[in-house]
């Protein structure tokens, strides 16, 4: 069956990014696989695949391959090659700017200066992309961001770390089942 919606968490690939703040989006789509009707994990279009169902909608979930900075060539592929509009993806990705445990869904927009959000939105020439970004800032955030981002979440934080990746997911499917602008109304206050 087509999927009628493709669903990307960006992050790094290997073990090594694993659980950390840059992988937040990959952590939202397995979390997805693990409570849909989801078939197995395969590798195509340099990204990891894995067709789901939720709420009678055919999905696919993927995860790039590639690392965050050139996401957008993955994302292209896939699109391409299911013959999806950039209007029937969801991308969901981590974000310095909002405090740990926030969501904010947008339906467009520049990237805030996430680069794997711009590698999405050169590649597909466009802004009007529906994000779903996951808080991963903190009050006194550190000068060397990049280090920041590949470290992994601190275990004093795992409760906060868990809820908000189960109410990105709970996001994601009101996207899915109710429109974004529903879901905005409900996740983004």
């Amino acid at each position: 069956m087509r999927a009628v919606r493709l669903i990307v968490g960006l992050g790094n690939p290997g073990v090594r990014y694993g659980r950390t703040r840059h992988n937040a989006g990959y952590m939202v789509v397995d979390e997805l696989a693990s409570e849909s009707q989801a078939g197995a994990w395969s590798t195509q279009c340099r990204s990891l695949v894995r067709p789901a169902t939720i709420a009678e909608q055919h999905l696919l979930l993927a995860k790039p391959l590639t690392f965050m900075n050139a996401s957008g060539g993955a994302v292209q592929l896939l699109l391409d090659e299911y013959r999806l509009d950039p209007k029937e993806l969801i991308l969901v990705l981590d974000d310095l700017n909002l405090p740990l445990g926030r969501i904010r869904i947008r339906e467009r927009g520049s990237s805030g200066g996430h680069k794997g959000m711009k590698s999405v939105i050169r590649m597909l020439n466009s802004d009007e992309i529906i994000r779903v970004r996951l808080g991963i800032g903190q009050v006194n955030m550190p000068e060397d961001k990049a280090e920041y981002v590949l470290s992994d979440f601190p275990p004093d934080k795992a409760a906060e770390l868990k809820e908000m990746i189960s109410k990105a997911s709970r996001a994601v499917r009101s996207i899915i089942t109710d429109g974004v602008s529903q879901a905005m109304s409900v996740y983004n206050t």
